[in-house]
């Protein structure tokens, strides 16, 4: 079940995310240069993504400064889990069992990522 409350990130959010959790701590500038680098698109818009990032609580800023620093609210791992969930309920139906055939059935695995699985799954079975 999804946690309620959870601001869900639109794909432009995600973006700013990823940058921010293999970045760290960064003003709009150097983030708006990052995103520049794949899509043309203006600082202000940069700033406006994140100022509303801000109000949905995905962002925290520290405006102690000249420059206000941006970081990421919540862990990457954390949000991933959460968008997992949101997910798995709206498009399986909450079933874990018809998400993982989907997914085994249309990805096609190295072996040791399939070996990374078999891992994980033996794990799970021991606890």
């Amino acid at each position: 079940m999804v946690k309620q409350g959870f601001p869900q990130p639109t794909d432009g959010e995600l973006e700013v995310l990823r940058f921010l959790w293999d970045n760290g701590p960064s003003t709009v500038k150097q983030v708006h240069q990052a995103i520049n680098i794949t899509k043309s698109v203006g600082y202000t818009t940069t700033l406006k993504v994140m100022q509303k990032m801000l109000v949905k609580g995905l962002l925290a800023r520290d405006a102690s400064e000249f420059r206000h620093i941006y970081t990421a609210s919540l862990p990457e791992e954390k949000t991933q889990k959460q968008l997992l969930a949101n997910f798995l309920d709206k498009a399986f139906s909450g079933s874990t069992e018809k998400l993982l055939m989907q997914l085994l059935s249309t990805s096609k695995l190295s072996t040791k990522e399939k070996a990374i699985v078999k891992k994980m799954f033996n794990e799970d079975e021991r606890k």
